[in-house]
């Protein structure tokens, strides 16, 4: 079992990409269906509840122990990245719907695929998955905050609490509840034990669903918006580029051991497009501009992760240890 998710792992890329093309040509012949669309909050909950699993919530204070780790983490996602998208940003049209779809992106730092690339990559990829709940819970709590900021008051036309509550419990919340009790039970009992091993398997298979689906269900509606997707290329290829440099430079401040800055670093360049879709999707006309835009910026990043992982590696400091 522990061979076949190391091949997983090791093959996450290509599985990705797999089923972002199959999910595009699909699309592309068949179109789009309600149903893909439904079933976008599911697979999603499902993907979290794996991703959760495989952090050691009964030792979640290991996060909080590497307090320089996550000091940079925090500041480099909640000041140096919206202080980045606010200057990407200007350069944008003048069209709310187009910086809201480009500002829920790329104000939003990646729980999930981020740590399995993060690996690939060299970095310390366990202590981003033990922040991962605190850099969800932050996220969900600053975000709006963000947008009022950056939109002023168009933002209240535009968005409603309700989704980001409603995303919260059902995506956060209730997916981090019952991984908790998952790896309780199997610590006190050997058939949840193996139960929880044989979920371990799943992470990448999960993701590679999730973003079939999503790919599948947005692609039909790209045509309607090609033009508005391509306005938000620019400032997406900008940010895959200094969002990096600028989280290496951060952790470089803090000091830390340079798997643990590509940590920070990968976290920087990340964002939770497959999370906050169905937020984008929740605002009254938002379809097909807002999912087209987010959709946009997620295929640029896998492509930009593949430069990463080859790039990232080569990042070193001098540092032997790293003192918490």
């Amino acid at each position: 079992m522990a061979e076949l998710r190391e091949i997983l792992e090791s093959r996450q890329v290509s599985i990705y990409f797999a089923a972002v093309a199959l999910a595009a040509m699909l699309a592309l012949t068949v179109g789009g269906t309600d149903v893909l669309e439904g079933s976008i909050n599911p697979a999603l909950a499902a993907m979290l509840f794996l991703t959760f699993l495989q952090v050691p919530l009964a030792d979640l204070g290991v996060a909080f122990a590497h307090r320089r780790f996550l000091a940079a983490l925090l500041l480099t996602n909640f000041v140096a990245m919206p202080l980045l998208v606010a200057l990407l940003v200007q350069i944008l049209p003048d069209d709310p719907m187009i910086r809201l779809g480009a500002l829920l992106v790329l104000l939003s730092p990646c729980i999930d695929y981020v740590v399995t690339f993060s690996h690939l990559g060299r970095a310390d990829a366990r202590l981003l998955l033990a922040a991962t709940p605190i850099l969800l819970i932050v996220q969900m709590l600053l975000l709006p905050i963000f947008l009022q900021l950056f939109l002023g008051v168009r933002v209240a036309d535009l968005i409603h609490a309700g989704p980001f509550v409603h995303a919260f419990i059902w995506l956060i919340a209730i997916p981090l509840a019952f991984a908790a009790l998952l790896q309780y039970w199997a610590a006190r009992n050997a058939a949840a034990a193996r139960l929880s091993s044989i979920f371990g398997l799943l992470p990448v298979p999960a993701t590679a669903i999730v973003l079939f689906i999503v790919v599948a269900a947005v692609v039909p509606q790209l045509g309607h918006a090609i033009d508005k997707a391509l306005s938000v290329v620019p400032i997406y290829v900008a940010f895959a580029i200094l969002a990096p440099l600028i989280g290496w430079r951060i952790a470089r401040l803090f000091q830390l051991q340079a798997p643990a800055g590509r940590a920070v670093a990968f976290s920087a360049a990340t964002r939770n497009s497959l999370v906050i879709l169905p937020l984008g999707l929740a605002i009254p006309g938002a379809v097909p501009v807002l999912p087209a835009i987010i959709v946009t910026q997620t295929l640029i990043e896998l492509l930009s992760e593949l430069v990463y992982v080859r790039l990232m590696p080569k990042l070193t400091t001098n540092r032997e240890t790293e003192t918490v």
